[in-house]
């Protein structure tokens, strides 16, 4: 365990937090106006840890195989958390773009796994990482437009049409990074498939 990892897994601790607090916030005493700003910090710690374990696994010549699988795993966790959390509630995204999320990560760190086990290392993919950063900046963008409708800037319904396609956006790249990755990793595939 490096110092890195301790930052991923802060990463995936903090992550059961944006659904508890958004479905309990009554429970713990939250004003409904403070909620966004709560989790907002949330995910900023978050993508701040994410920044820092890169940096100090860099840094002290720290990077190894449990980190190139924990970081990936850990920026899913956050950020279908966030996003099947916020299939409820105000914004009400529909599910079927969270499980593309969800379904894209799932296909393809099973495919690095089976590839590892053969002794075939699957390199992450520019796709992949830019997947994660507009992913990150949709669940921002998501969090400021319910600052703006607690405080009665935004309507319920533009909140819900602009987190929409925001949200449809980053599931077509989404997919699109995933044929992305099949497609440029197919000479390794085929080999895995044939070991």
């Amino acid at each position: 365990m490096s110092l890195a990892h301790y930052f991923t897994f802060l990463r995936i601790v903090i992550s059961p937090l944006f659904p508890i607090l958004y479905f309990e916030y009554k429970w713990f005493g939250i004003p409904f106006g403070a909620l966004p700003f709560i989790l907002l910090f949330l995910l900023i710690v978050c993508e701040c840890s994410d920044l820092i374990d890169g940096i100090i696994a860099r840094h002290r010549n720290q990077v190894t195989d449990l980190g190139k699988v924990l970081d990936p795993m850990a920026d899913s966790v956050t950020h279908i958390s966030l996003f099947l959390t916020f299939t409820q509630g105000v914004v009400a995204l529909p599910l079927v773009l969270v499980l593309i999320f969800f379904y894209r990560d799932f296909f393809i760190s099973t495919l690095r796994t089976l590839c590892a086990l053969r002794g075939i290392a699957l390199a992450a993919r520019f796709s992949g990482k830019l997947k994660t950063v507009i992913q990150a900046c949709v669940l921002f963008l998501i969090l400021i437009l319910m600052i703006l409708y607690t405080r009665g800037a935004l309507s319920l319904d533009l909140l819900q049409q602009i987190s929409l396609w925001a949200v449809s956006c980053a599931a077509f790249y989404t997919m699109f990074s995933a044929v992305e990755y099949f497609w440029a990793n197919r000479s390794c595939l085929k080999a895995a498939m044939i070991k």
